[in-house]
């Protein structure tokens, strides 16, 4: 079996792990979402550092937490990635969890604008359009159901804006996220110990999940460290919507929430913006490719 195609068995393994999650926290309904986030935060990092110990790169975390500079950037994309948490988690406890994929559809044009706002990134045609679809589609869907999908904005923006702030960190994956969660576990610890419900501890299937969510953060994160660095980033960008269309599915058939009238208008139009915006990232790939290559063989033809 070739690099790539583990590469890419790993980005659907993962993206089918995302996209089931909404199952496991159905599960969980009965315990308050911060309750939830916590466990998962301190579940998480030491599951995470078992991973790191066995890897002998412990020390990267806390050189990582030890530079005054970075881990102001590395909490500040803590605070996000636990907003971004939360909000999917508060979705799927309060019966969300179709407005919950729609976030992760909008999240790959979302981070265009925020590219475009905080990194003065250039917007192509195609993708200008594909940004004002998908705005369409919202629109359809908040004049049809009477209420803006705040918790779908909620998700996107939050995720977007995490990834905006890891623009600049120079760490892996892996490392920046144990990082973001060992500074967070210390206010984790404190809601559980001050403000917990006393789930853990409740029952064995309370408490099987709890500390389940923990391997189920960090066991698809780790798949997709992996496949990052198998597979080109226009296949990485095109199997991630595996994740959004698992939860729809999930959401419909499984949790049984009503797709509506204006859920069946919007949506397509919003698929329809994702496969325009896809068309012209492969587009642009193939372009920088073939630019690289020429340069290539420019060099050896000079050399």
């Amino acid at each position: 079996m070739s690099e790539s195609l583990k590469g890419v068995l790993a980005m659907v393994l993962a993206c089918i792990i995302w996209g089931l999650s909404s199952i496991f926290y159905a599960q969980l309904r009965h315990v308050p979402p911060l309750e939830i986030l916590s466990y998962r935060t301190v579940c998480s990092l030491a599951f995470f550092l078992i991973v790191l110990l066995a890897q002998r790169r412990i020390w990267s975390v806390i050189d990582a937490v030890s530079d005054r500079k970075q881990v102001l950037t590395i909490f500040g994309a803590a605070l996000f990635i636990s907003g971004n948490w939360f909000g999917f988690i508060t979705a799927i406890s309060l019966g969300y969890a179709l407005e919950a994929s729609l976030g992760y559809f909008i999240f790959p044009l979302v981070a265009v604008l925020i590219g475009r706002v905080f990194f003065a990134e250039a917007l192509g045609r195609v993708q200008w359009m594909a940004v004002a679809l998908a705005g369409v589609g919202v629109t359809v869907l908040t004049v049809g159901l009477g209420a803006a999908p705040w918790i779908a904005f909620w998700l996107a923006a939050t995720f977007g804006l995490y990834g905006a702030v890891k623009k600049g960190l120079a760490l892996g994956p892996v490392v920046s996220v144990t990082a973001e969660v060992l500074l967070l576990a210390p206010v984790a610890l404190a809601w559980i110990y001050f403000k917990g419900s006393g789930a853990m501890g409740s029952d064995w299937w309370t408490s099987s999940l709890l500390a389940l969510s923990g391997p189920l953060t960090a066991i698809p994160l780790i798949l997709f460290s992996f496949a990052a660095r198998r597979v080109r980033l226009a296949t990485v960008g095109l199997v991630q919507y595996l994740n959004p269309s698992i939860q729809f599915v999930v959401a419909a058939l499984v949790l049984l929430e009503p797709v509506t009238l204006w859920h069946s208008i919007a949506f397509p139009i919003i698929w329809l913006a994702l496969g325009l915006y896809s068309f012209s990232a492969l587009r642009q790939e193939r372009a920088s490719r073939k630019a690289a290559s020429s340069a290539a063989t420019s060099e050896m033809i000079e050399i």
